[in-house]
């Protein structure tokens, strides 16, 4: 289970455009064009083209989980509104991964050491106009906690500034920065290894979110249904294993208390991160496939919201499900970036929801969770916006709690915030006074099926290409 097996069995999604294709911007503008149009076939480039005007030899692949149906169906997940629940379920009963040796390792029939590691022989792509310079965005950072070994790992920009050399961002939150600050604290450089490219089950097990310290190994075999093959790295040995079967591995070192500039960036939020001060990374080594392919994520694009949101909702699923049984599904839209939730009820008993938003607003990552009847589809904005228009007076329905931890990445936060205020929205009808009686709510407007049925069949075979859209 790789990324060519996933490449392979959605080969009639995935797109290679004819003829060079610029690494600065260009690749991005395509991602960003086909958001545009609402459609996301993955995209293949066999040709990316360098700011120096030679054509890279490693092909590029993004878009690869830009379409949500397209990412629960690589995970084994038929209708993807069912996602949390799989995902939540499946990461809860975790495989352990296996060791294989190195000559059975594809991801190190390359190996690169001293000064034949070369980062910039990558095609690093460039992607917004702001960007200082090429940025690694799907490179999988893999730490260990110093006193009991276990590993952790995330998505985490790094900033490529020379063969050997880049910043690497680790968010002052996550796990991996606290592994790196107590490597710190002992005066050691703290170990950190980069892997790129693997099957997109790879990829979101491994963000599983965990306790800390927790390994994301077994979580990822949970959802893969199979062991993950581990290697360990070059340069560090068992204290780091990669998984085998990637497409690229980068190992070094952050020096202890080295800093340097990082961004602006252009963030998952839309909007440009401001520059910080982030640690320095030192290369020792990198490894890769003869034949490598080179995996990149579209900052700000569906191509990486996606995945990170459907983990987000079997996080919240995992969450909330304990404290209502009438919880049905979580869904985390691209509109709201990560700091959206609704949630889905079916018949609830007075008080739940509000217990589910309450556990909900506790979530770091989430500002706002919106609560809805089964009768409202969460997987569509304009359902959502119209069960607030019509279901919700705010006095009686909002809970707003301040003070609450929130995500540094959100613009709309004060200069020097730490904290945030956020909202809860009971959008469900409050049930009938009288037992088994609907609930009391005009009812909605509709045609007869049969009325339906004919005017589906006049619309069979009409191509809607020309006609405006809303």
């Amino acid at each position: 289970m790789d990324l060519r097996t996933f490449l392979a069995d959605e080969a009639r999604h995935v797109w290679s455009p004819e003829g060079p294709v610029p690494l600065v911007q260009g690749i991005t503008a395509l991602q960003q064009e086909l958001d545009a149009r609402g459609q996301y076939p993955v995209i293949r480039i066999n040709r990316p083209l360098q700011a120096d005007g030679q054509v890279n030899p490693m092909p590029v692949v993004c878009n690869l989980t830009a379409s949500r149906p397209l990412t629960a169906r690589a995970l084994g997940v038929t209708d993807h509104r069912d996602f949390a629940r799989v995902y939540s379920t499946k990461t809860g009963v975790p495989i352990p991964p296996v060791v294989v040796p190195r000559n059975e390792a594809p991801v190190q029939e390359v190996v690169l050491q001293g000064g034949e590691a070369n980062l910039l022989a990558l095609p690093l792509l460039t992607q917004h106009v702001m960007d200082p310079g090429p940025y690694l965005t799907a490179a999988h950072a893999t730490t260990y906690e110093p006193e009991t070994g276990v590993d952790n790992t995330a998505i985490q920009r790094c900033w490529v500034k020379g063969p050997r050399r880049m910043s690497y961002y680790p968010y002052p939150t996550s796990h991996n920065i606290r592994n790196l600050r107590k490597f710190w604290a002992r005066d050691e450089p703290c170990p950190v290894v980069f892997w790129i490219g693997h099957h997109p089950k790879v990829l979101m097990g491994s963000q599983a979110k965990l306790a800390y310290p927790e390994s994301h190994w077994a979580a990822t075999g949970g959802l893969m249904g199979e062991p993950l093959r581990l290697v360990p790295s070059i340069t560090f040995g068992d204290k780091i294993m990669v998984p085998a079967d990637a497409e690229i591995v980068i190992e070094g070192v952050c020096p202890p208390n080295l800093f340097e500039v990082d961004g602006p960036f252009g963030e998952y939020t839309g909007y440009m991160g401001p520059q910080v001060a982030a640690p320095v990374c030192e290369i020792t080594a990198i490894t890769r496939r003869k034949d490598a392919i080179y995996h990149d994520y579209g900052s700000g694009h569906a191509d990486m919201l996606v995945p990170d949101n459907m983990v987000m909702e079997g996080k919240v699923y995992g969450m909330v499900k304990p404290v209502s049984s009438t919880l049905q599904r979580v869904h985390v839209p691209v509109s709201g970036r990560r700091f959206h939730a609704y949630l889905e009820f079916k018949e609830p008993p007075l008080g739940e929801v509000r217990d589910a938003l309450a556990v909900c607003l506790g979530y770091r990552r989430l500002k706002a969770v919106i609560a809805v009847d089964s009768d409202v589809d969460i997987f569509s904005d304009s359902a959502m916006m119209w069960a607030l228009a019509t279901r919700v007076q705010w006095e009686r329905d909002a809970i707003v709690i301040n003070g609450l931890s929130g995500s540094l990445m959100d613009p709309s936060l004060a200069r020097g915030s730490r904290t945030v205020e956020k909202i809860g929205i009971d959008a469900t009808l409050a049930p009938s006074e009288i037992l088994g009686a609907p609930k009391p709510v005009p009812p909605r407007n509709t045609v007869t099926p049969e009325a339906l049925k004919t005017a589906r069949a006049l619309l069979d075979g009409v191509n809607p290409a020309d006609w405006p859209t809303l």
